[in-house]
């Protein structure tokens, strides 16, 4: 449905580009239906240049700085580029062509600038300061979200440079264009790489352990290459490969586990050491300028971290015990490889087909039983939305009406809870992208489309993206239990935009310190385990009847089942994150034949380096730290899963799934956003610090 725009246009562009205006759908959903390829590169111009004069109107104020002159003006400007910005990105990301990838590198270094000219602005920055000298003398009192918000933006100011002196100041805008350049290439290059080495099966006995699903989704995405009577294994971003707990044939697993592993470093125009290489050398370098000793501590010190030092003690607290914890598993893995092949050395292509056979030995249940009682609109609509409403009293309805940038994208409205004697309210739109596809990035991800926020009236629109394999036309999608709890994990982040309830746009739901970010979602797949839950969607597709019982007991039991191995590949990852990025920019690498080697030593030096538990990301396909905004970051998750654990035993202290419990959660942390700090948010919700023992005992790291 295409929606009539309004007459007004707020962007110098041809009123027919559907950015011209707000567009005029609920909630302000971009409208899909009417967007080409053409209308983004003009949009995106027109939408910067609307702020520049925007904000340089700021700049030339000669009245006094106040809240509505200065910080409400500067949140006011951007709307325009979000709106126009927010479409783009969701589309490249999850439905990629070489038109929008070209955009993307022909704008990236505009963009780049666009942010330096106004975060290098000294006569903003002076504003700022004035406002700030106002609030401290008592002459303004500013609330609490306000100097929150004042306090953030100083210090974005002084972190872009505002201070150097101009030739320093230059310098780093160079950088800055050049790096938002390359993580665009390494963003396509990875993802041409990862669907050129997708593996090709002829044979269908090299298929013998695939679930007959799973055989039929492989089938069909070969089809859909040009490969009709074959079958496709696609490559999924992590290291490790879904169908290597499956696949019976040594030779197959180690073939699909060698095409993961040689992503990025082949030696063709799928290679992305050189982009690797400089982006670290010109972190580095920035960081340097900026007065960092490196880039991992420039990350760290505008998260809750603070500091690399901290993020170093824990990460060197945790591998010891995670990698003696592997170990033992490997023993028990090992002897299972030698049951069917006297002698032989455990690698990494082995692990997961062995450790789902140790698994089915101790808890006589695996993944292959629990696909069929895993569907996925069962899983959805029982599970993940079902247990949003038993929390929070919300809704949801799919709009048909409404269409997102691809056939496969489905739109929910969100309807809160009503107050005693008045209708449910909408309160925003969620959108659902599950399926993989040839110009998907793999992973998966959470994007707002419209932030929340009261100063421009605007409720949020948030989409969802999962890679899971499509199944042909007729048929269910089945899932395997790590599918499960990504759906859950995604939704976390999910309700924490549709939750929000703050002024600002920039303090708008998931806009918080990257290492507090994945905290809400981690919480929400606790979920995915609750028995009142899992009775309700883990049902057979065919029969109906429920999963067993008994299979629901060794469920629960193998909870911390291979825990050492998830947690050595996540720290190795981790930890070779920090390695790149606790580099100076003259102990970088000089030559592509350094990488492999140099992530090999750290590795080694970490205490990581255990052949068969591989990193779940190596350096040649790290997308969340060469093409997305993880750099230096990756320890996020398990430093946001010190807060989770502890909140998982806040609920449990508490009752619960229920609705006094999620209405405390949702108040205390989701709804704040980043409108104060999420530490303080955290302390509201727990009455103290979080306390490290929860995470610890939940991984297995206890003993």
């Amino acid at each position: 449905m295409t929606s009539s725009h309004p007459a007004h246009t707020d962007l110098d562009l041809d009123p027919t580009n559907p950015f011209a205006a707000p567009s005029g759908l609920p909630y302000e959903l971009p409208d899909y239906a009417a967007i080409r390829e053409e209308h983004y590169a003009p949009a995106l111009r027109a939408a910067m240049a609307a702020q520049r004069t925007a904000v340089e109107a700021i700049a030339t104020s000669t009245d006094a700085p106040t809240v509505a002159g200065t910080l409400e003006a500067l949140e006011r400007s951007g709307r325009a580029l979000s709106r126009v910005a927010h479409a783009f990105y969701n589309q490249l990301g999850a439905d990629a062509t070489p038109g929008l990838e070209d955009i993307e590198e022909e704008l990236a270094p505009e963009y780049a600038a666009h942010h330096d000219a106004i975060y290098m602005d000294a006569r903003v920055h002076a504003r700022l300061r004035g406002l700030d000298e106002a609030a401290r003398s008592g002459e303004v009192v500013l609330e609490a979200d306000a100097a929150w918000l004042l306090q953030t933006l100083l210090t974005d100011f002084r972190r872009s440079g505002v201070e150097l002196d101009g030739p320093e100041q230059e310098r780093v805008r160079e950088i800055n264009g050049r790096l938002t350049s390359l993580e665009a290439s390494f963003g396509r290059r990875l993802l041409a790489g990862a669907n050129a080495a997708s593996v090709l099966v002829t044979d269908p006995a090299d298929l013998e352990g695939l679930a007959d699903d799973a055989v039929a989704n492989a089938a069909a995405a070969a089809a859909s290459r040009g490969h009709d009577g074959a079958w496709l294994l696609e490559m999924q971003l992590p290291t490790q490969q879904g169908v290597l707990a499956s696949l019976t044939r040594r030779d197959v697993r180690e073939r699909v586990q060698r095409a993961s592993e040689a992503r990025g470093a082949t030696g063709d125009e799928h290679d992305t050491r050189e982009i690797v290489l400089e982006t670290v050398r010109l972190r580095a370098e920035r960081a340097r300028l900026l007065g960092y000793e490196h880039h991992a501590a420039y990350v760290a010190e505008d998260a809750t971290a603070k500091t690399t030092p901290a993020v170093n003690a824990m990460l060197s607290r945790l591998a010891p015990a995670a990698v003696a914890n592997a170990r033992r598993e490997a023993t028990d893995i090992e002897a299972a490889l030698r049951s069917d092949e006297a002698g032989a050395t455990l690698r990494a292509s082995d692990w997961s087909f062995y450790a789902e056979r140790v698994r089915k030995d101790r808890y006589a249940l695996d993944d292959a039983l629990l696909r069929p009682y895993l569907e996925l609109e069962r899983v959805v609509h029982d599970g993940v939305l079902r247990a949003a409403h038993l929390l929070y009293g919300i809704s949801f309805a799919e709009r048909t009406d409404l269409v997102g940038y691809h056939p496969d994208v489905r739109v929910f409205e969100v309807f809160d809870a009503p107050t005693p004697g008045e209708r449910d309210e909408g309160m925003g739109l969620f959108l659902a992208d599950w399926y993989t596809r040839e110009a998907k990035r793999g992973g998966a991800w959470m994007n707002n489309m419209v932030d929340q926020n009261h100063l421009l009236g605007q409720r949020p629109v948030v989409v969802n993206n999962l890679n899971i394999v499509k199944p042909p036309a007729g048929q269910p999608t089945l899932l395997g239990w790590d599918e499960v709890i990504t759906l859950f994990h995604e939704f976390g982040h999910a309700l924490h935009g549709l939750f929000s309830d703050v002024r600002f746009p920039s303090q708008s739901g998931t806009e918080v310190p990257r290492d507090f970010v994945e905290y809400p979602s981690q919480v929400n797949e606790m979920w995915a385990w609750e028995p009142e839950v899992l009775r309700s969607y883990a049902v057979h597709h065919v029969t109906g009847e429920p999963v067993p019982a008994q299979w629901v007991a060794t469920m629960l039991a193998s909870r911390r089942f291979n825990e050492g191995f998830a947690t050595t590949e996540y720290l190795a990852a981790a930890l070779l994150d920090q390695a790149w990025h606790q580099l100076g920019p003259d102990d970088v690498p000089a030559s592509v034949d350094e990488v492999v080697p140099f992530e090999e030593a750290a590795l080694g030096r970490a205490g990581v380096a255990f052949g068969p538990v591989p990193p779940r990301y190596r350096t040649t396909y790290y997308n969340h730290v060469f093409g997305g905004g993880y750099s230096a970051g990756y320890y996020s998750y398990i430093w946001s899963q010190v807060l989770d654990a502890d909140t998982v035993d806040w609920y449990g202290e508490n009752g619960g799934l229920t609705r006094e419990n999620g209405e405390r959660f949702r108040r205390a942390l989701l709804a704040r956003g980043g409108s104060q700090d999420p530490l303080v948010s955290f302390r509201d919700l727990r009455g103290r610090d979080a306390d490290i023992a929860p995470l610890l005992a939940r991984r297995g790291l206890d003993v």
